[in-house]
């Protein structure tokens, strides 16, 4: 990293202090994170797709199809899409499970949430999804209750990600599935120097000419910077109770879809 990439703090990605927690590069106490991050989301909700296309140059079209080829999901499952937002995902779920299924899109930010249920009914989407406006350390859904659950792009923003973890392994059926798809980090030294220039000068400016809202999309970049790398993740995933855990990269890394097994 460059210098004005440098964490202020002493806290690590993986270690941060006890009564605080990373928003971005700054240290917050652990009680204001949520709100804060729920300010980036309403910012943004309304030109979230169009700003997906743009970042990632269409490319997070084919990392969401990956997860939903590896999801094993069939017709008659009971899904939860967690931090779904505008519903890419679930829209593919839903046509899986078909009729005798049911998708839950939960995500914790009321104005993702109104923005999903939008597009989802503009495109026929009715019948087998239902909405939840939930925070993923503290589900409200019974035990064993779903055959997978997926949260794209959500974890990094999650306050305490091992106890989100927990809550996502409790609400499994034994053998179901979780997949993460996340920022990562790039296996290459060269692509990841290229990915951090583009990270903090392009993301910020396409924020601002797009959206109006350049600092959402400074903190969207510094969070993945913060987010656990794959081999973290990966035990984060195996200490929460999760069997057969794996992560693949796409994109040279800067994305991983880790997938674990609920025993």
């Amino acid at each position: 990293m460059s210098e004005q990439q440098t964490p202020a703090s002493t806290a690590t990605p993986d270690k941060p202090k006890d009564d605080v927690t990373h928003f971005g590069f700054r240290d917050v106490p652990k009680s204001q994170k949520a709100g804060q991050v729920a300010e980036v989301f309403h910012s943004v909700a309304s030109k979230y797709d169009l700003m997906n296309d743009l970042m990632s140059m269409g490319v997070h079209r084919l990392w969401k199809r990956f997860t939903i080829e590896l999801s094993g999901v069939r017709p008659g499952h009971q899904v939860l899409d967690i931090a779904g937002g505008t519903g890419d995902l679930t829209m593919k779920f839903s046509d899986l499970v078909g009729p005798s299924g049911k998708v839950v899109l939960a995500d914790i930010n009321a104005s993702m949430l109104k923005v999903g249920r939008s597009r989802l009914a503009d495109r026929g989407y009715a019948g087998n999804i239902e909405y939840v406006q939930a925070d993923a350390e503290h589900l409200p859904f019974p035990d064993n209750s779903f055959n997978a659950v997926s949260i794209a792009f959500g974890l990094r923003n999650v306050t305490d990600k091992d106890q989100a973890l927990r809550d996502m392994a409790r609400v499994l059926k034994p053998g179901g599935k979780l997949m993460v798809l996340e920022f990562s980090k790039p296996t290459n030294p060269l692509l990841s120097k290229a990915y951090d220039t583009y990270s903090f000068t392009a993301l910020p400016f396409m924020g601002k000419l797009i959206a109006g809202d350049s600092e959402s999309y400074k903190y969207l970049a510094e969070s993945i910077r913060m987010h656990p790398d794959q081999d973290t993740l990966k035990a984060m995933m195996e200490t929460a109770g999760f069997a057969n855990c794996k992560y693949h990269n796409m994109t040279g890394g800067i994305v991983a879809l880790h997938v674990g097994i609920k025993p």
